[in-house]
């Protein structure tokens, strides 16, 4: 029975069952066919409730809460629907927080479902009891945009429905449910609900003819994209506005798949240490607009690039959420909109036959191809080590990372298709959180399994959550027509908190040192394929058996310390404070 039907009869012919199974047939009516989680004692009758509809759902268990809900956001992004993650109550709910702050700091959807103390035991600190509402506390600098506890079994459809609703409308993001042990151990014969689509909303027409009137009077303009609700749709309409207008595009950080890298009006990516020539092109243009992204931090270099509150560029801001429209910066004009929406609306803006800007495009694309170009490095060139995965990965490959220094290759050298092609290639916490890239990586291979994943970590953010090989191994990623490859780079330390300090405070280190395991080792260990590589020459041979292999694999490359960053060295930041401080 399809997800369609069995809504449908559900709701004609509800019968009396356990909340659990009543939940669990709530969330596939909503599409869900995998809910990563951990189990816990605290939600029993849904796990059962999974077992009574194991062939429409599948329950991915895994090895820690934090991994399960960087599974379920990656599971948001590649969907566009909210990512299940399902863990108990306490210890189990904090764990999985930082998936939850990632969400909302990323725009994903995502539903984390908690469960609870019974509700004779509410308010007496129970075991493991938290109140959640206040604990996500939704709002502005929380973590989720509600947070509520179901306390009648009869409306547990509802609030499945409305936080689909919730986590899907506007700026897209996380939604908080908490389940007490007695709701779901009781029976109901509440219907479920119909599959909930977001509202999409279309821009104002009279603001599209201002934006087209401040185009026309630009001479310098500049186009960053980002943010969540795209389409291949609206990516495809985006890709014909750009090429109308013939603007340079450069890509928020972390969203460098909205654009196609290759594209000749690709100008980078806004966001951490970008190349210095497009960091001086954004500061130079007289008119930025800016679809989707939420212009934050690292886009904008620190509110740099653009100054907060009042930019000295013309500024227009597009993004679906009104409470994101002027939080930051006083724009000269605000459009709310979806994004599945505004593109294809701006697709259809007519340009003038000749625009004073022509050329500028493929200037700033120039400048970007220049960027691929980086002095050679002995013994591991982790450029040529990307440029050599961007080579041999198949053009549909997701490529995953968590946060720090070693991103900065990736970022860089590996370009990234656009979304119209094969859907989302990329998978990056724009919230810096560390240990998010297996776990995302292991969710896309499940979740995708004809395509090829490639995972890049550090040693110290890959040792967050190396537990989830376990998780990978038992349900089989990497095991269909594509694979799972993970690339750590081991180069002891806490690089991007070694780099901070060499600048604040040069030669006065602490903390910072890691004592690692033999990761190839640790891999066998979980049933991956693994070798450690420390030369260059060496890496495309175990990349090509990586990509040939029948399950998961890992790369264990060596990485000096002294090469900090894409872009510097410890001992040039280092002389460069030292010199500062004279």
């Amino acid at each position: 029975m399809v997800q369609a039907d069995f809504a449908a009869s559900s709701m004609t012919h509800p019968s009396p069952r356990l909340g659990g199974h009543a939940l669990v047939e709530a969330l596939v009516a909503q599409g869900v066919d995998t809910v990563f989680g951990v189990p816990g004692e605290s939600y029993l009758a849904a796990l059962d409730g999974f077992h009574e509809h194991r062939e429409r759902i599948r329950f991915v268990a895994c090895r820690q809460e934090g991994g399960a809900a960087f599974m379920a956001e990656a599971q948001g992004k590649l969907s566009g629907r909210p990512g299940v993650c399902f863990v108990t109550r306490g210890p189990g709910a904090t764990n999985a927080s930082i998936g939850v702050h990632t969400a909302w700091q990323d725009s994903t959807p995502m539903l984390l479902l908690v469960g609870q103390v019974a509700g004779e035991q509410r308010d007496r600190e129970a075991f493991q009891e938290l109140d959640y509402r206040q604990f996500f506390g939704p709002g502005t600098l929380g973590m989720a945009k509600w947070a509520a506890e179901v306390q009648q079994v009869e409306r547990l459809p509802e609030y499945v429905a409305r936080a689909f609703h919730v986590a899907l409308q506007g700026r897209p993001g996380p939604v908080v449910l908490a389940l007490p042990e007695d709701v779901l151990s009781r029976r109901t014969d509440a219907p479920v609900l119909p599959r909930v689509e977001p509202a999409q909303a279309w821009p104002d027409p009279a603001a599209l003819a201002e934006l087209r009137r401040l185009l026309l009077q630009a001479r310098r303009p500049f186009l960053i994209v980002g943010g969540s609700g795209w389409t291949a749709a609206s990516c495809r309409a985006l890709q014909q506005f750009v090429e109308r207008w013939q603007l340079p595009v450069g890509c928020a950080f972390r969203f460098q798949d909205l654009f196609d890298n290759r594209h000749p009006n690709y100008a980078g990516d806004v966001g951490i240490a970008p190349n210095p020539r497009l960091a001086e092109r954004i500061r130079a243009a007289d008119l930025v607009l800016a679809l989707g992204a939420r212009l934050g931090e690292m886009t904008t270099g620190g509110y740099s690039l653009l100054q907060a509150p009042r930019p000295a560029q013309r500024l227009v801001h597009v993004h679906a959420s009104a409470e994101e429209l002027g939080r930051v910066y006083a724009a000269d004009l605000l459009l709310q909109a979806s994004m599945a929406n505004a593109a294809l609306a701006l697709a259809e803006l007519q340009a003038p036959e000749k625009l004073p800007w022509a050329g500028e495009a493929q200037a700033a694309h120039a400048d970007y191809r220049a960027s691929w170009e980086a002095p050679a490095v002995q013994p591991l060139d982790l450029a040529q080590v990307m440029k050599t995965v961007a080579r041999l990965a198949p053009e549909d490959a997701i490529y995953a990372n968590g946060a720090g220094n070693f991103a900065g290759w990736l970022h860089r050298f590996v370009p990234y298709r656009a979304r119209q092609h094969f859907g989302r290639t990329q998978l990056a916490p724009t919230s810096g959180a560390m240990g998010y890239g297996l776990p995302a990586a292991v969710a896309a291979a499940l979740l995708q399994p004809a395509r090829t994943v490639v995972h890049v970590a550090g040693d110290g953010d890959f040792l967050m959550t190396a537990q989830e090989m376990a998780t990978a191994s038992a349900f089989g990623a990497g095991r269909g027509a594509g694979r799972l490859v993970s690339l750590v780079v081991d180069n002891g330390s806490y690089g991007t908190i070694r780099m901070h300090q060499e600048r604040e405070f040069p030669a006065r280190t602490i903390g910072t040192e890691l004592v690692n395991p033999d990761f190839a080792a640790l891999a066998r260990a979980f049933g991956w394929q693994a070798e450690r590589v420390e030369r260059t020459e060496d890496f495309e041979g175990a990349f090509a058996r990586a990509l040939a292999a029948d399950r998961p694999t890992l790369l264990h490359l060596k990485h000096p310390a002294e090469i900090i960053s894409s872009r510097s060295t410890l001992t040039a930041i280092r002389h460069a404070a030292q010199a500062g401080k004279a």
